[in-house]
């Protein structure tokens, strides 16, 4: 019943069509310019012959539209499915505005004798085609502007209505927004942040790209074995951190498609959602920073948790190995602190008290400079006279 209803639909459409041509013919004068006259009992003969024709035509050809209609519509369903929601919500947004400026140029088309209103649905394909790959590819950045836009409307609103009085008789409560936190992959392999997270000291959700996991499954699937264990081990990060109630996890699985680098996609994501990078990537670190994107390095956290160690103070540790130095030697504390044991070589295997001479904070961490207590002790006591002190300097 419905195809026999679309079938005629179909022909009435090709009769339309056949109307049109017998118009245009009228409209133009264009048999009469060929010489070819009729009276205007032939014209509605004409004009019913062709509508006729048409209509015949449509009608036998219907079948073979519905069904490529249908498998048309079933091509592009199973296509969109696949297709990200910001990326269906950017091509309808350019769709839209690419069929709006046609709109406006069609007018200077339509008035052109025969062609005209065949330029005027070509240009109308062609700018929503246009309109549907350009939002499709820029959608980040078009939302992102609307993010922007909305953020400068609020604090508009925000300065409008009065900043909170220092009295605080006027204090204005907002709403709480997501805090989105993005996980890049060397902190999800470093596996330390799970510990973070079971602390409680992270709150918001922590977003996980597509692409970042995309990443962990190669380095997973390498045949080299140290990269794939360390594939591996992110992995069971993942999993054991989504097991946590303490914290939200998102998977993010919108891409970007225009950039190939996955330290550029985390850059770009961060500037879209406006949220900060959790990493422990000295370079990700620096050109985020560049690039106005906050970053929360999980290195810099621990440097400034570990315990404070003042020059004059005595530690007791065990000496590991040589110094680069020579004389030197090495201990470490708890926390991997390294610790450089002036003239502390004699010492290596041993346990022995030294007193803190400095203390040096580098971008790799914390150094200790130390040198053994009782060399300090035995200078004492043996620089007692004033002939050994003259001696020494």
């Amino acid at each position: 019943m419905i195809r026999n209803i679309v079938r005629t639909v179909i022909a009435l459409v090709f009769g339309g069509i056949g109307f049109y041509i017998d118009l245009m013919f009228v409209r133009f004068k264009l048999l009469s310019s060929l010489g070819v006259t009729f009276t205007p009992a032939w014209n509605y003969i004409l004009m019913s012959l062709l509508i006729i024709l048409f209509g015949i035509i449509g009608f036998l050809i219907a079948p073979v539209c519905i069904r490529g209609f249908l498998a048309l519509i079933r091509w592009s369903e199973g296509k969109l499915q696949k297709v990200p929601v910001f990326d269906l919500m950017g091509g309808a947004l350019g769709v839209i505005i690419g069929l709006i400026i046609a709109n406006l140029l069609n007018g200077a088309f339509i008035s052109i004798p025969i062609v005209g209103p065949i330029l005027a649905i070509i240009l109308s394909l062609a700018l929503g085609y246009l309109g549907l790959i350009i939002g499709a590819r820029r959608k980040d950045d078009i939302f992102g502007f609307f993010a922007r836009f909305a953020r400068l409307r609020d604090k508009g609103d925000k300065g409008e209505k009065g900043e909170p009085a220092r009295d605080g008789k006027n204090i204005a409560l907002e709403q709480p927004k997501k805090n989105y936190k993005v996980l890049d992959t060397s902190v999800i392999i470093d596996g330390r942040i799970a510990d973070i997270v079971q602390t409680g000291f992270i709150e918001g959700t922590l977003l996980i790209p597509g692409f970042v996991l995309e990443e962990l499954r190669h380095i997973a699937d390498s045949s080299d074995l140290l990269k794939r264990n360390r594939g591996r081990r992110g992995l069971d990060i993942l999993n054991q951190m989504s097991k946590e109630t303490l914290v939200n996890i998102e998977v993010y699985e919108q891409d970007f498609e225009d950039i190939v680098e996955v330290d550029s996609k985390l850059v770009r994501l961060g500037q879209v959602l406006g949220a900060p990078l959790l990493t422990n990537d000295y370079n990700l670190n620096k050109v985020a920073e560049l690039q106005g994107v906050q970053v929360l390095n999980i290195n810099e956290l621990a440097n400034a948790v570990k315990p404070v160690v003042l020059p004059g103070e005595e530690i007791y540790v065990q000496v590991v190995k040589e110094g680069k130095e020579q004389g030197q030697g090495v201990a470490y504390l708890d926390d991997g602190t390294m610790i450089v044991v002036d003239n502390g070589r004699r010492y290596i295997g041993q346990h022995i008290t030294v007193l803190v001479t400095s203390v040096l904070q580098t971008a790799a961490g914390r150094m200790i400079f130390a040198k053994p207590k009782g060399a300090f002790e035995k200078k004492q006591v043996t620089l007692s006279s004033p002939e050994e002190v003259n001696m020494y300097g």
